[in-house]
Parts: C-alpha cells; structure tokens; sequence
C-alpha cells in the first residue's frame, strides 16, 4: 500500500484543473495594494489522519478567537513554502525538516487584502507542539475524514461590510472552523479525493 504522502501528492497533482472551487476571491472586494501570505494545511502521517488548526488569540486585532492555519505574510526573499513553514515554526514550534511539502494550492485573495498561498504538507504524528501565546490561543487536530466530508460543511449567510455573503461553517467537537479557514478546507476536499484517501 502506498503511503499517506504518496496518495495525497497524486491526489494533488491530479486535480490542479480544479482552481479555487470552495472558495470565494474576494479581489473586487479587497482594494489597495495586496499582501503575499501562506498558510501551512499539516496532515499528520498516521492511520486516522488529521489536520492541525490553530485558536487565534482573543486579544488580536484581526479575527480574534477564530480557528486559523498557521500562516502569515511573507517576509522579503520569501516564497509561500518559505513563509508557511516560517510561520508554522514561530506559532507552534514545528521544525521545518519535519514537514514533507506536498504543494501549493492556487493563491486567492481575501476581503481584508492578502493575496494568500494555501501550502499542503505531512507531518510525523506526536510531534511536540509549542504554541506561541502572543499568536496561538489552542491548537486541535481534526479528522481528515471528518473536515472533507463535504456533508459537514454547512453554507451559511453573514454580513461583511454591511453586505449578506455566503461562508462556509464546519463544527468538529465544539471548533468553529468558518470563513477563509473553512474555504481552504472545502477546496481540500474538491481537490482530494477523500474517500479514497482516508481509506487507504
């Protein structure tokens, strides 16, 4: 049987036709000079895989106690890779050597101007996790299998700068994961085929 790595990088490469679907761009809507950013999407290499989420601080500026990536704005020199695993070191103390880069999904850019880059990578299982406080309130893993399935992605309507949107809302034991993170989490589950995927 093949590994986790090896299924997810096909699965992956296979689907790169797919674009953005699950997420909503909102360029029309973010004005001025846009910000390069990357997240790091970390699946743990193990029977049951699962995806590491983080709880934003409730004293941030922006979205406090929202369930996030690990991620950030690239720094000068910089690609996405780079600044993803940059970012996933400072906030929760993963060594870079420990992640296996699977790719890039297509960038997007978000209604408050970051033109952001979603990284796919595996982890070991059991890694040793340090949150930064100034930046990481919690962290979680959810299920892979739970966060595809796209029966638990629930399309709900809010107001954004006095204008109804539509956003994506997933519930895993208690964890909102809604808006960006929940549309990165959607286009995961229409590039990857997730059954095939979870069940090896």
């Amino acid at each position: 049987m093949s590994t986790l790595f090896d299924r997810i990088s096909r699965l992956f490469e296979q689907s790169h036709h797919i674009g953005i679907e699950g997420i909503r761009d909102d360029s029309a809507w973010a004005g001025g000079r846009l910000r390069d950013a990357a997240v790091l999407m970390a699946i743990t290499d193990c029977a049951d895989p699962g995806l590491l989420l983080t709880h934003r601080p409730q004293t941030m500026a922006n979205h406090p106690g929202q369930v996030s990536f690990p991620g950030g704005k690239l720094e000068p020199g910089e690609d996405a890779v780079a600044a993803a695993l940059r970012e996933a070191e400072e906030e929760l103390a993963i060594p870079a050597r420990e992640v296996r880069i699977i790719g890039s999904a297509q960038h997007f850019v978000t209604g408050t101007g970051f033109n952001l880059t979603p990284v796919l990578g595996i982890i070991p299982p059991g890694l040793p996790i340090t949150p930064d406080p100034r930046e990481v309130d919690g962290w979680f893993e959810a299920p892979l299998r739970y966060v595809l399935d796209q029966r638990n992605h629930v399309l709900k309507m809010g107001d954004f700068g006095g204008v109804q949107r539509p956003y994506t809302e997933i519930v895993w034991e208690g964890h909102r994961i809604w808006g960006i993170t929940a549309g990165i989490v959607a286009n995961l589950s229409h590039r990857l085929a997730w059954e095939e995927l979870v069940n090896g």
